[in-house]
């Protein structure tokens, strides 16, 4: 194809030369002989003509110095080109080594007339070769080669000398495993199950340091791919594999497969579970009458294991300094797992009321975090009870009982002998205050 366009260019100039130089030189000629054989006595007395033949030397002067002229431009004007960032190719037996080394690409410069230049420019060589065919394992210097249409056209190459190292190719099993990217992707209420990969191990080709490095080989199963996923199973075809070293940088080997298929199955676990409104800082010479909310439940979404423990989701107000009735916007407390809940904010409604207190005897002393292999046991009556005093709205406190309280002392760090230890008091009402009227009670621990 190249040869035929090239024969066509060459013709088309050949043509063009006959047509505006040859042929009106030609006509020229052989109308002057014409002239001068049917008027040959006019010829002759131009010829005699002085200012005639200075017109006519004038003339073939400036033609031959014309001709003269543009020879020598045609022998002097030569050009130089460069082809910029030309493919470079290596050739030798990739069933059998590998080659580091070699540039992607180098620069050729063309050197010669200027339209010889601008015929090769239009047809260059496919690429920069590398023949490495003969050489064995090991470091060599080779030189580059291109191959120019234009036979008329010289040509220099940078780099002209490459240094290439020539490896034998190895071949080794990994274990294939995965990673998920752009899982943001994913709806916030789905969740991933579980992944299944068409194989199990794939075979990794290359020089044998690098295999050496090779950690890990995962395919990258990338959710920006899927559209509009949902529950249920979805294959994903042709996933990319790639080999990672220890510090997750990527490895340039061979892995053969170079792609696999995924099975990933979706689920949407979800559990609904109460809003607890806690508080934080006190009233002022108030006590809180009641909380309520808009909203008394929440659904939470995540992973089947995130969602076990969580019992309830917080939302939490400051009532510090507050003297009256309030109306809270409050964002809801997202637990550690929960990727999405039905509802991110609630109104609570504050009410407030004059203080009650009223003291609740009998209250028995739990204990906490006593170490493996110890007992407790109070050092007298007074030390296994505390009398608890409870502060709240009227129509709060009024129900409230001993079975209601929880006293107990934290024993963590505490070794056999007696100690004397802090009492704390919780109640599941936040509306209430919870005060010992004992500070401390004695104890003893010792061996089970």
């Amino acid at each position: 194809m190249k040869k035929t366009n090239k024969k066509s260019i060459f013709k088309s100039i050949a043509d063009v030369f006959d047509k505006y130089i040859i042929t009106p030189i030609t006509k020229f000629i052989m109308g002057f002989s014409n002239l001068f054989k049917s008027n040959k006595k006019g010829i002759e007395r131009v010829l005699m003509n002085k200012q005639s033949l200075l017109i006519i030397s004038l003339i073939a002067a400036f033609l031959i110095f014309y001709t003269v002229d543009q020879k020598t431009t045609t022998l002097v004007d030569n050009s130089a080109e460069v082809l910029y960032n030309q493919p470079v190719r290596a050739i030798y037996n990739e069933e059998l080594y590998i080659v580091e080394g070699v540039p992607k690409t180098a620069d050729v410069t063309l050197i010669g007339r200027k339209w010889d230049v601008y015929l090769a420019k239009q047809y260059p060589a496919d690429e920069i070769t590398l023949d490495l065919q003969d050489l064995k394992p090991g470091t060599h210097r080779v030189a580059t080669k291109y191959k120019q249409q234009v036979s008329s056209v010289e040509y220099k190459i940078d780099p002209s000398i490459v240094t290439v190292v020539v490896y034998e190719k190895m071949s080794a099993n990994r274990e294939l495993t995965y990673d998920v990217i752009h899982k943001d992707r994913l709806d916030t209420k789905l969740n991933i199950e579980s992944v299944t990969l068409s194989r199990d191990n794939v075979i990794i080709k290359g020089a044998e340091y690098k295999l050496a490095k090779v950690a890990s080989v995962k395919a990258l199963i990338d959710f920006d791919n899927l559209s509009n996923p949902k529950v249920g199973s979805v294959t994903m075809k042709d996933v990319p594999l790639v080999a990672y070293d220890q510090e997750g940088n990527v490895l340039d080997v061979e892995i053969v497969p170079e792609k696999v298929d995924a099975t990933i199955k979706l689920s949407s676990p979800s559990k609904t579970v109460p809003i607890k409104i806690e508080t934080k800082g006190s009233l002022d010479n108030k006590a809180i009458k009641s909380l309520t909310s808009n909203v008394s439940s929440v659904t939470i979404y995540g992973s089947d294991q995130a969602l076990e423990d969580i019992e309830y989701v917080t939302a939490q107000i400051d009532i510090s300094g507050i003297k009256g009735n309030k109306k809270y916007n409050v964002n809801l407390k997202k637990p550690a797992g929960v990727r999405e809940m039905s509802t991110t904010k609630i109104t609570v409604n504050m009410v407030v009321d004059n203080i009650v207190t009223k003291e609740i005897p009998d209250v028995r002393i739990n204990s906490i975090n006593l170490a493996s292999g110890l007992k407790v046991q109070a050092l007298s009556k007074e030390d296994s009870s505390v009398t608890v005093i409870i502060s709240g709205s009227e129509s709060v406190i009024k129900d409230i009982d001993s079975s209601k309280i929880n006293a107990y002392i934290d024993l963590a760090d505490l070794s056999v002998g007696e100690h004397e230890v802090e009492i704390k008091v919780t109640g599941n009402d936040n509306k209430i205050t919870y005060t010992s009227k004992t500070k401390k009670v004695k104890v003893r621990i010792s061996a089970e």
